[in-house]
């Protein structure tokens, strides 16, 4: 039996920032040799970031990918670790006019010595990756002079055949598979069984190496992990954080043949194992609000944004919005605006100002009675119309402070708005950024309560009030959502399986919602879509998100109704 010191790099790339990425790789290679790693394997495309998109299209951009590779083999030796075998993912330029690959590359000394290109490219979801990339047809196999190692990319991982069959078929010892998995709610669960499924198949221990971070609507959260040929856990890196998880295997021996690439290892330091703590497994809230909050960090971070801004109504959408940018970006760098109407309530402002109070961002109150007035002066306006133009000059007015001021607007719309077109063009849509865009509201305030109840003080950031009362947008007198929409509950539950599961008219009936109810609901959803189209990015936390994972026409005279 073999014994190799592996570790796992779990890191935060920037899609396009080539040197930095390159810092970040030469960085946790110097934490993996001080740990007496002897391979370190990074995440997916991480010298280019992913997804990259119609980046991978540009002859320039796949050229600095290749030149930034070279120069990384080289700055690793320079930085005495090329004796480390270093697998890290990039973007390989395409050959005789075709499309470039998505590939795997192995250094050492100095040297590119093996790539792997990704076999299996997905094209659901948020992927589209047979649009940029050429699929890779040859599997690469690393002898290590004792062990044989197998390599795969991500999606090789999900599908059958190809990268986990070529492990099996050629005894490997191990399947290194590098990775850019999205974060989705219990996915942590399908990934660990899906690696253990695939280790039993392949006969051999996998080790499975995930980025971090945010990336416009994507947030990966990582969850690197280590798996013996039966299945079993060996080591589990935290979620959303950066990580080198380092581990000895026993691997069993075999005899390299001239289709592997033979690649010498550093001799061992004879520095003792590695002391794994345990991980601390994240619960159901917890991992959606750090994949919210580090969505939102970084979009922030990555974009080059000091600031951010929301208006502060007194609900508990804007109060949660709040409270994730006070955690993601530190409340000095948080102001909200407070922006009354004539048909406010006190208590919207007092839970506005109690909110400021609890966490510390800096609030201000404008009032936009005299702007309404002025609008009404000039054109008469009545009904819904009326009510829209109170949110509109609210949107104005944050975009007017924005470009004053520089700072990124906040949109606060959860998804059950989103998606039954409860939202104001132009007005309450406003913005560039929407951290719950894809949160439910019977989740936004799970989110609340479950925020509130971390406070070691036991003095939450969201005022209880802003949890219980009913919602309302405020627009006229003793307005409430359920003037106009269902019980949030029963919403949900129904967009859920129309949105997420494109259950027919017919099922949901048979589900037990009742037939008016199905009705109105799908055709406020279906007739929505222009709408989505015009709203800002924000964090995918579901299956299916508006947005990258559900692309409806907007001009469709189709309508899902219930059959005779």
């Amino acid at each position: 039996m073999a014994v190799l010191r592996l570790s796992l790099a779990q890191g935060n790339p920037v899609v396009g920032d080539l040197a930095a990425n390159t810092a970040t790789v030469l960085r946790m290679a110097r934490q993996a040799a001080e740990q007496d790693a002897q391979i370190v394997a990074f995440g997916e495309m991480f010298l280019t970031g992913y997804p990259v998109e119609d980046l991978a299209l540009r002859a320039s951009f796949q050229q600095a990918s290749l030149i930034a590779l070279e120069g990384l083999a080289s700055a690793l030796a320079d930085a005495g670790l090329g004796e480390l075998v270093c697998i890290v993912g990039y973007l390989q330029p395409g050959a005789d006019d075709q499309r470039p690959r998505n590939a795997a590359a192995v250094l050492t000394g100095g040297r590119v010595v093996g790539r792997y290109a990704k076999h299996h490219l997905p094209n659901y979801g948020v992927f589209d990756e047979a649009r940029y990339f050429t699929p890779g047809d040859t599997p690469v196999m690393l002898h290590t002079g004792q062990a044989r190692i197998a390599l795969a990319i991500c999606e090789d991982l999900w599908q059958d055949g190809g990268p986990v069959a070529w492990a099996g078929e050629r005894d490997a010892a191990l399947l290194i598979v590098i990775n850019a998995s999205p974060y989705e709610r219990n996915k942590d669960d399908v990934r660990l069984a899906l690696c253990q499924r695939r280790s039993q198949e392949a006969g051999c221990s996998l080790a499975y190496v995930n980025i971090i971070g945010g990336q416009d609507e994507l947030v990966f959260d990582g969850d690197s992990l280590i798996v013996d040929e039966s299945g079993h856990l060996l080591a589990r890196a935290e979620q959303f954080e950066e990580v080198v998880l380092t581990i000895d295997l026993m691997l069993p021996d075999s005899t390299p043949t001239d289709r592997d690439i033979v690649v010498h290892l550093p001799e061992p330091k004879g520095l003792p194992a590695p002391t794994l703590p345990a991980t601390i497994r994240l619960d159901d809230a917890a991992e959606v609000y750090r994949a919210l909050t580090m969505g939102l960090a970084d979009y922030v971070r990555k974009n080059g944004f000091t600031s951010v801004l929301l208006g502060l109504s007194g609900g508990i959408d804007s109060a949660l919005v709040a409270a994730l940018a006070c955690d993601a970006v530190g409340s000095d760098r948080v102001f909200a605006v407070a922006m009354p109407s004539r048909y406010s309530s006190a208590h919207s402002l007092a839970d506005a100002e109690d909110l400021a109070q609890r966490t510390g961002l800096h609030f201000r109150t404008v009032a936009i009675d005299p702007m309404v007035r002025a609008y009404e002066d000039a054109v008469t306006l009545t009904g819904l119309a009326a009510e829209n133009l109170q949110a509109r000059v609210r949107g104005t007015l944050l975009m007017g402070i924005s470009n004053q001021e520089g700072q990124l607007v906040l949109t606060t719309g959860n998804k059950s708005e989103l998606a039954v077109g409860y939202s104001t063009l132009y007005g309450d849509s406003a913005g560039g950024f929407a951290p719950i865009k894809d949160v439910p509201k019977t989740l936004v305030w799970e989110l609340a309560r479950w925020r509130n109840a971390q406070a070691p003080s036991g003095l939450g950031p969201i005022p209880p009030n802003s949890i219980t009362k009913p919602p309302s947008a405020e627009l006229r007198p003793d307005q409430l959502d359920t003037d106009s929409l269902p019980d949030y509950d029963a919403l949900d539950r129904m967009l859920e399986a129309y949105v997420g599961r494109d259950r027919s008219a017919d099922e949901l009936i048979a589900m037990g919602f009742d037939s008016e109810l199905v009705t109105k609901v799908l055709r406020l959803t279906d007739l929505a879509e222009y709408k989505r189209r015009q709203y800002p990015p924000g964090t995918k936390i579901s299956l299916r998100a508006f947005g990258r994972d559900r692309r409806l026409p907007i001009t469709n005279r189709w309508r899902e109704t219930p059959g005779p």
